[in-house]
C-alpha cells in the first residue's frame, strides 16, 4: 500500500506541475508571447509621397517621379550559370554588353552592383527571369523627359529626394504632396505577412490616395527648343566663353523661354561641374552697356530735361572729371535727335543729357528701378545688382556719366529684361517669374502666385523709347534684328568686362542684344548675352542680334503674331 501510495503522489505532484508550467505557459507569458508576435507582425510604415510632376505652359511633363530598380546580383548564389545569366540580362538591358556583365560577375562571389536605375519595365522583365541570386531593390526616381532641354529653369533633386537647384530646390513646397489621410503623422502602423510583404488589408482606408495637382510652368518647350539651338550654334560660331537668352511677356512678367549655355542633364547631374548648376541669367550680374541706354532716356524724358524732339550733342568725345570717355566709333555727328543718338549708339549724347539731371535725383531714380534689390523671382539664388553708395555716386559727374551708357553699375540680365519690359508695356515694371501655379487634371489653376506690379515711368515716356528703339533696328546699329513685316526694337551693347580691380579688361567684353516684339502692340521682351565671344568682328549687332532674329522668328511661328504691315512694302517703299 505505502508503494502504491508514493506512485500516486508522485503522479499528482507531476501532474500539478504539468497543469502549473501550463498556466504560467499559456495564461501569464501567453500575454508577452502575443504581444511579441504581434510586434513581430506589425511595424511602423512611412509611405513614400511622390513629388508632384511638373509641366509646361502647354501641359507637357518635364519632371516626374517613376519607379526604377537597384539591382544586385550574388554570382555564387545563382541558380543559372553565369554566362546564361549575363546573356539573359544583356538581352534586357539592350545598353549593357553580355561580356561586360559576365566580366563583372566573375569578379567577386558576391554583391556586384548591375544598376541603380533600372527602369521599371527592365526590372519586372528581370524579375520574370526567375533566377535565384538577384536582387531587386523596388525605388522611386525623379526623371526629367526633356534632359538638358530645360536645365536651367527645373533643376534637379539629389539621391535623397531633396531638390538641389531651379524650381525644384526653390519651390520644395509645392511640389511635396500630403497623402489624403495623413496629415498628423509621417508614419502608419500595417501588418506583414510570413514572408515580410505588407498585408494591403492592414493599410488605413486611403493612405495611397494622392491629389492629381502638377506644378505648372510658364515656359513653352516649342520656343524653348528654338532658343537654346539659336544660342549654341552661335556660341560655337564665336567659340565664346558662355551665353543667355531670355524670352519674357512684357505684360505678365511670364518667362516663356529661358537658355543658359554650357548647360547639364540632370538626370545625370553627378557627372558635371557644380558651376553648371547655377542659372548665370539669374545669380551673375555684369555692366549691360549701351543696352541700358534705353533706360537712361526713359529717365530723362520722365525729368523732364528732355522731349523726344530734342537735339542732343554727339561729339567723338568728351573728358568727365578728367577721365576722357568717347564713342565706340571714336567719331561724332554733332547735334543730333535723341533718336539719332540712340540708332549710332552715341556715349557722349548720353552724357550730355544726364549732365541736364542732378547727381541726387539721378541716384533716386535708379533706386527706384530697384536696380540694387532683389526681383523676387521664384527661382533660386538671385542676385541683386549693384549701384554705388549715394554719397559716391553723388560726389562727382563721372559716376552718372558712366552709368548714362551701363557702366560703374550692374545687374543680372533677368534684372535686364524687367527694366525693358517697362519700356514696352507702357512704364510698368512686373515681376519675373516661371511658376504659373498649381493646376488639376482639367487643367484648371487651382493656386496662383501673387505678383508685384510698380509704375515706374509714365506711358508717353515708354512710348517714346519704344520708337526710337524701333528706329534702331530700321536704321540704325541693330538693322541684323530686321525682320520683315514687323516693327522691331532693339538696342546693341558691346561693353568690356572688369576685372575686379578697377580695370577693364581690352580682350574680354559681353555683347548683347534686347528687342522688344513688335512694337505697334508689345508682347515680347527677347534678349541675349554672350560672355567673350572670340573673334575681330565680335559686337552686340554681329553676335548676340542673330541670335534674337532666330529667336524672335520662333515666337512670330509659335504663337502666331500677325505681322506689322505688308511683308516688303517697306523695302518697296526705300526704293
Amino acid at each position: 500500500m505505502v508503494r502504491l501510495f508514493v506512485i500516486w503522489l508522485v503522479l499528482i505532484l507531476s501532474a500539478s506541475g504539468l497543469i502549473w508550467r501550463l498556466y504560467q505557459l499559456q495564461i501569464k507569458e501567453g500575454e508577452d508571447l502575443a504581444k511579441q508576435a504581434k510586434q513581430q507582425q506589425t511595424y511602423n510604415f512611412r509611405p513614400y509621397i511622390p513629388r508632384r510632376s511638373i509641366v509646361d505652359s502647354r501641359g507637357s511633363v518635364v519632371a516626374l517621379d517613376k519607379v526604377v530598380y537597384t539591382i544586385y546580383i550574388h554570382p555564387n548564389m545563382l541558380s543559372k550559370s553565369k554566362d546564361i545569366v549575363a546573356e539573359k540580362i544583356a538581352e534586357i538591358l539592350v545598353d549593357r554588353d553580355k561580356n561586360e556583365i559576365l566580366k563583372l560577375l566573375n569578379s567577386r562571389d558576391t554583391g556586384v552592383l548591375l544598376g541603380k536605375t533600372i527602369t521599371e519595365d527592365q526590372g519586372n522583365k528581370i524579375r520574370q527571369l526567375g533566377f535565384e541570386g538577384i536582387d531587386l531593390e523596388r525605388r522611386y526616381a525623379r526623371f526629367y523627359p526633356q534632359g538638358e532641354l530645360i536645365a536651367d529653369i527645373i533643376g534637379y533633386v539629389d539621391t535623397e529626394h531633396a531638390g538641389q537647384a531651379g524650381v525644384e530646390y526653390s519651390q520644395e513646397k509645392l511640389l511635396e504632396r500630403e497623402l489624403s489621410t495623413i496629415q498628423m503623422t509621417s508614419f502608419v502602423k500595417v501588418k506583414k505577412d510570413g514572408q515580410g510583404a505588407i498585408i494591403p488589408s492592414s493599410l488605413p482606408q486611403g493612405v495611397v490616395e494622392l491629389d492629381d495637382l502638377q506644378l505648372k510652368l510658364t515656359l513653352d518647350l516649342r520656343l524653348q527648343r528654338a532658343t537654346r539651338e539659336a544660342l549654341k550654334n552661335q556660341l560655337k560660331n564665336f567659340k565664346a566663353k558662355r551665353g543667355a537668352v531670355i524670352v519674357m511677356d512684357v505684360h505678365t512678367g511670364a518667362i516663356v523661354a529661358l537658355a543658359c549655355e554650357p548647360t547639364y542633364n540632370p538626370n545625370q547631374y553627378s557627372l558635371y561641374d557644380f558651376a553648371l548648376y547655377k542659372n548665370w541669367a539669374v545669380t551673375d550680374s555684369y555692366e549691360p552697356g549701351s543696352t541700358f541706354k534705353p533706360i537712361h532716356v526713359a529717365i530723362a524724358l520722365d525729368e523732364g530735361v528732355i522731349t523726344d524732339r530734342s537735339q542732343v550733342l554727339d561729339a567723338a568725345s568728351t573728358v568727365i572729371d578728367g577721365w576722357p570717355i568717347a564713342n565706340a566709333s571714336k567719331t561724332g555727328k554733332g547735334w543730333v535727335s535723341i533718336t539719332k543718338a540712340m540708332e549710332v549708339s552715341s556715349n557722349t549724347a548720353m552724357i550730355h543729357i544726364v549732365k541736364k539731371i542732378s547727381r541726387a535725383k539721378y541716384y533716386q531714380r535708379l533706386e527706384e528701378l530697384g536696380m540694387n534689390r532683389l526681383m523676387g523671382l521664384d527661382l533660386p539664388f538671385e542676385a541683386t545688382g549693384y549701384l554705388k553708395p549715394k554719397e559716391i555716386f553723388t560726389a562727382r559727374d563721372i559716376e552718372p556719366a558712366v552709368s548714362s551708357f551701363g557702366q560703374g553699375l550692374s545687374l543680372t540680365p533677368l534684372k535686364l529684361v524687367q527694366l525693358h519690359a517697362a519700356i514696352a508695356n507702357g512704364g510698368k515694371l512686373v515681376t519675373p517669374h516661371v511658376i504659373e501655379g498649381l493646376v488639376n487634371a482639367q487643367g484648371e489653376l487651382e493656386t496662383i502666385p501673387k505678383l508685384e506690379t510698380k509704375q515706374v515711368f509714365s506711358e508717353s515716356s515708354a512710348k517714346s523709347v519704344t520708337k526710337m528703339m524701333e528706329s534702331v533696328v530700321a536704321n540704325g546699329t541693330g538693322a541684323a534684328a530686321h525682320i520683315d513685316g514687323y516693327h522691331i526694337g532693339g538696342k546693341t551693347g558691346t561693353a568690356q568686362k572688369h576685372d575686379g580691380r578697377g580695370r577693364y579688361q581690352a580682350n574680354a567684353k559681353i555683347t548683347s542684344f534686347v528687342s522688344i516684339l513688335p512694337t505697334n502692340d508689345p508682347q515680347y521682351v527677347v534678349l541675349a548675352v554672350v560672355d567673350e565671344p572670340q573673334g575681330g568682328n565680335t559686337y552686340g549687332s554681329t553676335v548676340a542680334a542673330p541670335i534674337v532674329k532666330e529667336v524672335m522668328n520662333a515666337i512670330i511661328r509659335i504663337k502666331g503674331i500677325p505681322p506689322s504691315y505688308p511683308m516688303g512694302l517697306k523695302k518697296d517703299k526705300k526704293k
